[in-house]
């Protein structure tokens, strides 16, 4: 009796303490403690329902046809309602973040929820989605990208020095990434399906292959279904992985600024794809290659790092080290496990994009005091 009449004054309770709080002003204004701790708390939830809801999305779309209220699409959504109400709270009440924060963190919820429209109007008018590289796809992964930088600015900036400190900010940096590759799940979901569909097992339904082959204008034969299950070039996939999600794990072992952040956050990423992968798997839905030269590629970062070299010298070194690491990681992973065509000779292109994109990385985080000696509690 008195659980259940706990249960019913929760509610009241938490809007009890939290009226107070409810107050109009502006970004930068001193945070209580216990309120900062439950906004992030709030943050982490919602990350956690979209990644659980993509995670479950793209395999899904592997075996049905898209449906609008499908399960996945539900679960991505309450993420999505509790994101949305805490950009509101920091909007309207300013704790929580500073006006840089406060404005990514805006911009990237505003970009998600246009892009779900434009998104659902695709769909309508062209029916099958037969990429996860469409526009309207990158727009959700954008503005998801501008918001969980926001939270990570927030974070970075506003939480007190130590452990927690390090392991959230740490942790937002894994759904950084996660979100950054989703794309490339399009290729680890089709190496395999490609391949289950030569053997003569084909792992989607027939009404998926005949909406793709006719999305195609042809019959449902090898062609089809490869322009289905691999349809961007070879290239995309290494370059893609060896630019975009390696910078992120370089920005993350900047602002954490500890020994093994980029790898730390790989093996995270990946215990997480190999905890879901037979849960799918058991549901009856199509199952992936891994991207375990992640880790490799992720330990080059570290190295990087463990060597005294200028600000500006270090990137040269670590291009290096890291492009090795993403294309001899492919290499293994694909002479001993399963990856998607990768093609090798991309390396020179995503070496040259990675080495600008650090160096532009390190201009930024010393002009914006993003370096994980420059933190400082500021709304406390």
């Amino acid at each position: 009796m008195n659980s259940g009449m706990s249960l019913k004054q929760a509610p009241a309770r938490i809007i009890g303490w939290a009226l107070p709080y409810w107050t109009r002003g502006t970004a930068g204004r001193e945070t209580p403690a216990e309120l900062f701790r439950v906004l992030y708390l709030g943050w982490l939830v919602a990350f956690v329902f979209k990644v659980l809801g993509s995670s479950w999305d793209v395999s899904w779309h592997f075996r049905w046809i898209r449906d609008d209220l499908a399960p996945p699409h539900l679960l991505n959504t309450v993420g999505t309602v509790i994101a949305v109400g805490l950009t509101i709270v920091h909007w309207y009440t300013g704790y929580g973040v500073d006006r840089t924060a406060s404005r990514l963190i805006q911009w990237g919820t505003g970009i998600f929820l246009i892009a779900v429209p434009l998104d659902l109007i695709n769909h309508r008018i062209y029916g099958l989605d037969i990429t996860a590289w469409s526009p309207s796809h990158a727009l959700l992964f954008i503005g998801t990208a501008f918001m969980i930088a926001g939270v990570i600015r927030g974070w970075f900036v506003g939480a007190p020095a130590g452990r927690l400190r390090t392991t959230v900010l740490t942790v937002l940096f894994g759904f950084f990434l996660e979100n950054a590759i989703f794309p490339s799940q399009h290729q680890e979901y089709g190496v395999l399906g490609l391949a289950a569909w030569i053997r003569g097992e084909p792992e989607a339904e027939p009404a998926l292959l005949d909406f793709a082959a006719e999305t195609l204008k042809r019959p449902v034969d090898l062609v089809a279904i490869q322009n289905f299950s691999l349809p961007v070039p070879d290239a995309v996939y290494s370059v893609y992985a060896g630019v975009v999600g390696m910078i992120i794990l370089v920005m993350a072992r900047i602002m954490v600024g500890r020994t093994g952040t980029a790898t730390m956050i790989a093996l995270g990423y990946i215990a997480y794809r190999m905890l879901i992968w037979p849960l799918l798997v058991v549901g009856g839905f199509p199952g992936s290659a891994i991207p375990f030269f992640l880790i490799l590629a992720a330990i080059a970062v570290d190295l990087a790092f463990l060597v005294p070299l200028p600000t500006y010298i270090r990137p040269l070194l670590g291009t290096a080290l890291i492009t090795a690491g993403v294309y001899g990681g492919l290499y293994l992973q694909d002479l001993l496990l399963e990856a998607p065509p990768y093609a090798p000779g991309s390396w020179p292109l995503a070496a040259g994009l990675l080495l600008a994109t650090w160096l532009l990385t390190e201009l930024v985080t010393r002009r914006y005091h993003l370096r994980a000696e420059d933190a400082v509690a500021e709304l406390h």
